[in-house]
């Protein structure tokens, strides 16, 4: 298993940014704009509460995978790296649930 796949799509996506929208889904999906991948990020994510409703494991996978791939998609587009939302993640590790919380309530 390729541990750096969220590195390797990462590149995929900013080269997309440069292609033809008729020749890309994803470049297609940059062209329309913010919206449009938060619309797609919305059905992705219903789609996944769907599925793990439902208790089809492999499905609840497939799902996950288009959410991650579709929030992916939002990073590059406001360009931003996968790599942040990992930093974010590990800064996390090691804090309760309820002190993270906590200590966003307090940000304004």
């Amino acid at each position: 298993m390729n541990t750096d796949i969220l590195a390797e799509l990462a590149q995929v996506l900013e080269q997309r940014k440069t292609a033809d929208a008729d020749s890309s889904y994803v470049a297609r999906l940059y062209a329309k704009g913010l919206d449009a991948i938060l619309k797609k990020i919305g059905e992705e994510a219903t789609e996944t509460v769907i599925a793990a409703k439902s208790g089809d494991k492999e499905q609840v996978i497939y799902e996950t995978a288009d959410l991650w791939f579709h929030s992916m998609v939002m990073l590059a587009h406001l360009g931003l790296e996968p790599q942040q939302v990992l930093e974010e993640l590990q800064r996390r590790f090691g804090l309760s649930g309820l002190e993270e919380k906590a200590a966003r309530g307090q940000k304004s």
